[in-house]
């Protein structure tokens, strides 16, 4: 068995007596102290840390990028200006998902691609297989810079202590800055994976990384691991590659469009040219367009989709359990937890008082739409649950659950 990488805040976590776990051949921390319920609460009401550091990092430059990255990515990298960043994905030929990744222009001629930690040696593998064509290069960074997820209510607040009071991004999510934290250079994006309104991800150079971890947690933030990571970006609806990427319990590839956050990430653009899976995409498009028209006369090229789902039973549904109506299995679910959520005052401040429901993401046939009741099969179980259109919704500061 390889040995497990270490991020540059490894010792850290340790020192905090976080769990560690083995996360995609990274050592990761899945929670602290506080556990995973202490920890989505806190981001949702105030503000956590996450290391990312794990995520791939791959720079891409040369006279051709632009071309190479519109040959290999759904989304028109054209179409991004310096300090703006974009949600896109690798698809293949036939339209699935090679990963997601996001795209960031920091530099007028380099363009900054992370994608996710356990799938980068084959990312890797897939980009450097169609560069040849193009005067394009690709420059691994993972290991020269630390990345930071800042997330919750409070982010800009402590952020701004470091700033000397000057803005950190623009308001818009997706945009980028370089500036410097107390004299440090650092890299911004007004970006995250917890569905938070106010989110950032901070790039620093390996060696400054300690000392910004610590110095955020001074200030008031807390760490925050992968479980966490994982039921806040449950609760925003947010994609996971092999979950809602990939394969499904079956086997099968999911197509990109099965997925909602697509309409972000795929661009037809003409002058993006015939890049990898355009086709299949476009015949996913269409099918999609018919579906939410209502005419389910063809959906071969995307016969399920994901859709959110809450149990109305007590219960908790997990990934690779089989959804059914009546008689009949009308797909899986793809991911589920049990999510805690704040109740909030008269003013719209979240209180003390919280609650918990059993929530999922699940490929169903496309003929399901939010309001459409199903049975989860729960360990021989039928449990009855319904499809419904979010669990949470962004407005202000805070995000609040749909319930």
């Amino acid at each position: 068995m390889s040995e497990l990488k270490r991020t540059q805040l490894y010792a850290e976590h340790v020192a905090a007596g976080a769990t560690m776990v083995d996360f995609g051949g990274w050592e990761m921390p899945i929670e602290y102290p506080g556990k995973i319920v202490a920890e989505h609460l806190y981001t949702r009401s105030a503000c956590s840390l996450f290391d990312v550091s794990h995520m791939g990092r791959i720079l891409v430059d040369g006279t051709e990028a632009v071309p190479f990255l519109q040959h290999v990515l759904s989304s028109d990298a054209a179409a991004i200006a310096v300090d703006q960043a974009q949600y896109t994905i690798i698809p293949n030929e036939r339209g699935g998902a090679v990963d997601d990744a996001y795209l960031y222009r920091f530099e007028e001629k380099r363009y900054l691609l992370v994608v996710n930690a356990a799938n980068t040696d084959r990312d890797l593998a897939h980009l450097e297989s169609q560069i040849g064509a193009f005067d394009a290069r690709i420059t691994v960074i993972t290991g020269d810079y630390a990345a930071i997820a800042v997330q919750g209510p409070k982010s800009d607040e402590i952020l701004q202590v470091l700033t000397g009071g000057e803005a950190v991004t623009e308001p818009k999510r997706n945009a980028l800055r370089s500036l410097d934290f107390e004299g440090r250079s650092v890299h911004v994006a007004h970006t995250g994976y917890t569905g938070e309104p106010l989110s950032y991800e901070v790039y620093i150079r390996s060696e400054e990384a300690v000392w910004l971890w610590r110095r955020l947690i001074e200030l008031g933030a807390k760490p925050a691991g992968l479980g966490a990571r994982d039921t806040l970006r449950l609760e925003a609806g947010l994609p996971l590659y092999g979950h809602e990427m990939g394969a499904d319990p079956e086997g099968k590839e999911i197509p990109i469009f099965a997925v909602p956050l697509a309409r972000f990430a795929v661009s037809f653009a003409e002058h993006k040219g015939d890049f990898l899976g355009r086709e299949a995409l476009e015949r996913q498009w269409e099918a999609a367009q018919r579906i939410k028209s209502g005419d389910l006369s063809d959906v071969s090229a995307l016969p399920r989709r994901i859709l959110p789902v809450k149990l109305t039973d007590k219960g908790v549904m997990r990934a690779g359990m089989p959804v059914y109506n009546g008689a009949r299995q009308i797909g899986f679910v793809t991911s589920g937890t049990v999510v805690p959520y704040y109740q909030f005052s008269e003013e719209g401040v979240p209180t003390e008082e919280t609650g918990r429901h059993a929530i999922g993401l699940a490929l169903l046939d496309s003929g399901l739409a939010a309001g459409d009741e199903v049975e989860v099969d729960v360990r021989g179980r039928r449990l009855k649950a319904a499809v419904c259109a979010r669990h949470m919704k962004a407005e202000g500061p805070y995000a609040r659950p749909v319930l």
